[in-house]
């Protein structure tokens, strides 16, 4: 196969796994909670910048449905997108080769696979721009992909522009965006070669462009106290005393979601050539003493170790920092892995000399992993789905292991089943389009039911606790006093007295109506309690938000 096949393989053969997985898998807690955002359309949120809310409503827009695939629908075409670019920046900087392998190890790594390729996060925006960014900076600063002999002087140019411009887009997907800035600069600073690009006309021009990107968080933040930059910050401020065990904790998770055959191998490499960078001075004396007057080689292996500083950059503070925040709070298993994906390039590198020497080892670690990585993953998928593992269920193996009262992938169900539920019973859809409002106890339940009853009825979704999330700012606080509401549960809630104890302070009244049960593999794995809240008497306190 040529380059080429090769890499349309890789892409088309990757798209379609996904596309699978995209149509089967139930969407989860804050994928339906972001497509809550599609219904609030605005400059940014409290959580996150607003381009996560342009890929969900991406493929509901276009098709007029609302489903667990077309939520995902732009998450796969970006991700797609994102991968090609990964490659592009592979082939610039080190080799076609070195590209081809770093895109078959990115298609590989399941948290690359779900996280940045199936599930609807502001990781797909904020990847499709930080790769594009790498892109770019590879033609900025390595113009000349066969250079033998390096030009004395860096010339700046447009480019410089035009990254300011991705990495402010790369900002409204995810704030990781700001540490890709953050490496870039680095870059800039501690290469004398490129330090003139930091005043560069050019280099102004793209920080206008930049701030251009991110006006539309810096607007929704000026007119919200600045909520999402501090509660954002409190996220990854250090807290407490320091603890080894969940540092260790940590990197074991992150080897885990990265898959053991790959992410030891992407820490591995990241350090090594890190290390090995760090040990040697990049200066013309020092290669000249390592090649004598061979300027060939000398360029060549300056130019090889600039490459891979410009991926350590932007690639280490991410993978280092979060992995040492885990000695302090848990993390959550997407903030590193930006920088993951960066290491990618360098791991796709080695293996490229690594095939040279074992091309048979090379193919059976890849393939080997492949096969393996697909099997967990639709194994995974059909208990979620079916309850393959499920005690009882009709299509449980050797009669099932796991009771649903025990397995947490109830928490990812089937929403059409609750979507029914409320179609079938004229006493539920009549009391759904007679509401002013729904709501619930926990933000994330809010996603899931308001993504069942949104092609019902536009009755508006809320919910009722501390911790409001977007619901704060989406509504004002007596902005249905006076008026009706459906409060919707589950089994979890529904059996602790406190919440409708609690609702009745602001209700004149609260009545059960009726339930939905949810079954997987024929068995009801939870059930959805509806009651009818009459008279909302005076408005919810709120913490933060419209008050």
């Amino acid at each position: 196969m040529t380059n080429d096949q090769k890499v349309a393989a890789l892409l088309i053969g990757g798209l379609i796994f996904r596309v699978i997985i995209a149509i089967l898998l139930y969407p989860g807690f804050d994928e339906a909670y972001y497509f809550l955002y599609t219904q609030y359309l605005d400059f940014s949120y409290f959580d996150h910048p607003p381009l996560v809310a342009f890929t969900t409503g991406f493929g509901c827009w276009l098709t007029g449905e609302v489903s667990q695939f077309t939520i995902r629908l732009g998450t796969l075409i970006l991700h797609t997108g994102s991968l090609f670019l990964l490659y592009l920046t592979g082939a610039r900087l080190f080799s076609p080769s070195a590209g081809i392998f770093a895109l078959a190890i990115a298609s590989l790594v399941p948290i690359f696979q779900i996280g940045f390729g199936v599930l609807t996060l502001p990781d797909s925006p904020l990847i499709f721009f930080w790769t594009a960014s790498l892109y770019c900076a590879s033609w900025e600063f390595f113009p000349n992909k066969q250079e033998k002999y390096r030009p004395k002087r860096y010339q700046s140019s447009y480019r410089l522009a035009i990254l300011g411009l991705l990495v402010g887009l790369a900002c409204l997907g995810k704030y990781h965006g700001f540490i890709l800035g953050l490496g870039l600069i680095g870059f800039c600073l501690t290469r004398s070669r490129y330090r003139s690009a930091l005043y560069s006309p050019w280099t102004l021009l793209g920080l206008g462009l930049f701030f251009l990107a991110i006006s539309p968080i810096l607007i929704w933040n000026s007119q919200h106290e600045w909520v999402s930059f501090r509660f954002q910050s409190r996220r990854g401020i250090p807290s407490g005393g320091y603890n080894f065990l969940d540092l260790f904790v940590t990197f074991l998770s992150g080897i885990g979601y990265l898959f053991p055959t790959l992410g030891l191998p992407l820490w591995w490499v990241s350090l090594k050539t890190f290390l090995r960078n760090l040990s040697v001075k990049l200066s013309a004396s020092k290669l000249k003493k390592s090649f004598g007057d061979r300027e060939n080689k000398q360029a060549d292996a300056i130019q090889q170790r600039e490459r891979e500083i410009l991926i350590l950059w932007v690639s280490l503070p991410l993978i280092l920092g979060f992995t040492w925040l885990g000695g302090y709070k848990q993390i959550l298993p997407t903030w590193a892995t930006p920088g993951f994906w960066g290491a990618t390039l360098l791991l796709g590198q080695a293996a490229t000399a690594w095939k040279i020497e074992h091309p048979r080892w090379v193919r059976r670690w890849l393939w080997g992993t492949g096969i393996t990585l697909s099997s967990l993953l639709l194994f995974a998928l059909l208990h979620v789905t079916t309850g393959t593992l499920q005690k009882p269920s009709q299509y449980a193996l050797f009669g099932g292991f796991v009771p649903p009262e025990d397995d947490p992938s109830i928490q990812i169900f089937d929403i059409q089943q609750l979507r029914q539920g409320f179609a079938k019973s004229s006493v539920l859809l009549s009391a759904l389009q007679n509401s002013s409002f729904v709501f619930t106890n926990r933000y994330y339940l809010a996603g899931q039911i308001g993504m069942a009853l949104a092609p019902l009825a536009p009755t508006p979704m809320t919910t009722f606790d501390r911790d409001l999330r977007g619901f704060a700012f989406w509504s004002q606080p007596d902005h249905w006093i006076g008026k009706d509401a459906l409060y919707v549960t589950n089994n979890l809630f529904a059996q602790e007295q406190k919440f409708i104890d609690r609702y009745n302070l602001y209700f004149q009244s609260i009545e059960k109506i009726g339930t939905v049960p949810i079954k997987r593999g024929g068995a009801v794995i939870d059930t959805f309690h509806i009651y009818q809240a009459k008279n909302l008497l005076k408005p919810y306190p709120r913490p933060y938000g419209n008050k």
